[in-house]
């Protein structure tokens, strides 16, 4: 299916999408939206004919659990409101811990990587195929940008892509940014991943800016596209013509104008010299005949998946909760995602409850990442905002009293009808040191 140049949709640039000339399609965050109704604007570009993707962010397919079947739901009946003629997801992360490891459930709040060996595979490909039995239409899963390795991994991400195509059928939504951001922060060659990967079936392409700081990449989505992307674009066009290329940007928007000029570059990058007709490494085969070709659950799958679990939940407990950092790992790598982590709650609960900030002042992000500090998150941003918000009034904060009165007041509005007593802090803090050992 050919779905043409596109852009993410995000409300704050709504207009500005919908103005820009040439756009043929839009990708959509999937949990961002309602399931039985649509903004106007998107209910405006359909009516155009521009083609809306849901791209979901909270599956965690990598994880150690099978997938909820209500986040599931949810992220099909988003493609059965959009008309979608697929959805996508990631190769990631992003919770653990609970019933498999007998600790509290944590939040990442992110895409986390899994490890490239074979028992996550097949993990994954499982965790594939569940979701791909409850969706309505093609799933498309993203690779991820990271920060971190982990340690004895047995696969590229090209043999472990290309696996995973061979065993699920599955479509590649492949993030040429990410190969960068992978290519400096690991080291990897993103033109042997390319070599490697089955480029027939990549459904679309990301294509995203971000920034090098002390020898780090971030995967921002929030700075122009650099040209190392581009040219990883480039190569990529070399092998194949993609079905579909997409901007994304979720942070400091710039003017239309900015963005329009984004966009030429990456139609002048896909209209070079390339050829687009060498594939490199033939089809790995077709859903018909690769999604069944794996043996019956294997009788020791549970254990494969309780060893998977003890592996990522100690890992983000490292993370989120301050807890020593797993054997092998990069520890410094691990500090700065674990920082990485912190500031994008910080942000996201901004977003999620603009009242906080404005209350707090410019206190908030220091408070904010004091509380994120020693309490990980477990239940979704909303949750967080609200626990953040309890957790400032049991210690007594903010001093000004006027200040404290209105975080009372935007507290009791969401969460209770009066502020929580000194029995609640003593039993919350209690079960936060038993849920800690």
């Amino acid at each position: 299916m050919k779905l043409g140049i596109g852009i993410g949709w995000r409300p704050e640039i709504a207009d500005a999408v919908e103005a820009l000339p040439g756009i043929d399609w839009v990708e959509a965050v999937a949990e961002n939206l309602c399931d039985d109704h649509l903004p106007a604007s998107l209910v405006r570009l359909r009516e155009r004919g521009v083609t809306v993707v849901p791209h979901g962010v909270s599956l965690g397919l990598g994880g150690a659990e099978r997938p909820d079947p209500d986040r599931l739901a949810a992220l099909a009946a988003r493609a059965a409101l959009l008309d979608a003629p697929l959805v996508t997801e990631h190769i990631a992360f992003v919770r653990a811990g609970g019933a498999r490891t007998g600790s509290a459930v944590l939040e990442a709040g992110h895409l986390l990587p899994v490890p490239r060996t074979r028992a996550a595979l097949d993990v994954l490909c499982e965790n594939v195929r569940i979701a791909q039995d409850s969706l309505p239409v093609p799933l498309a899963l993203e690779n991820i940008a990271a920060l971190f390795s982990w340690p004895d991994e047995e696969l590229t991400e090209g043999q472990f892509l290309a696996e995973l195509v061979e065993r699920t059928g599955v479509r590649l939504l492949i993030d040429v940014a990410n190969l960068h951001t992978n290519h400096v922060n690991r080291g990897e060659d993103p033109v042997r991943a390319l070599d490697e990967l089955p480029v027939e079936a990549i459904a679309y392409v990301h294509v995203a800016g971000g920034v090098e700081k002390d020898g780090v990449w971030h995967d921002t989505h929030a700075h122009p596209v650099t040209a190392p992307v581009l040219d990883i674009l480039a190569e990529l066009r070399s092998r194949v013509s993609p079905p579909g290329v997409l901007l994304e940007r979720d942070d400091d928007f710039p003017p239309a104008a900015e963005l329009a000029g984004e966009l030429d570059t990456i139609r002048a990058t896909l209209d070079g010299d390339g050829d687009g007709d060498r594939v490199r490494r033939p089809a790995s085969g077709t859903p018909e005949t690769s999604a069944g070709a794996d043996p019956a659950p294997d009788p020791a799958s549970e254990a494969l998946r309780d060893r998977v679990a003890v592996a990522q939940t100690s890992l983000l407990s490292a993370l989120v909760a301050g807890t020593p950092a797993p054997e092998g790992f990069d520890r410094r790598r691990l500090r700065v995602q674990s920082r990485a982590l912190a500031a994008k709650r910080a942000d996201v609960v901004a977003k999620v409850a603009p009242e906080l900030p404005e209350i707090l002042g410019r206190g908030y992000r220091d408070a904010f990442l004091a509380y994120a500090g020693a309490r990980p998150m477990s239940a979704g941003y909303r949750r967080d905002a609200l626990d953040f918000a309890e957790h400032l009034l049991l210690t007594g904060h903010p001093g000004d009293a006027a200040a404290r009165r209105r975080l009372t007041h935007w507290w009791q509005d969401r969460a209770a009808p009066r502020p929580p007593r000194r029995v609640t802090r003593l039993a919350r803090a209690a079960r936060s040191v038993l849920v800690g050992r």
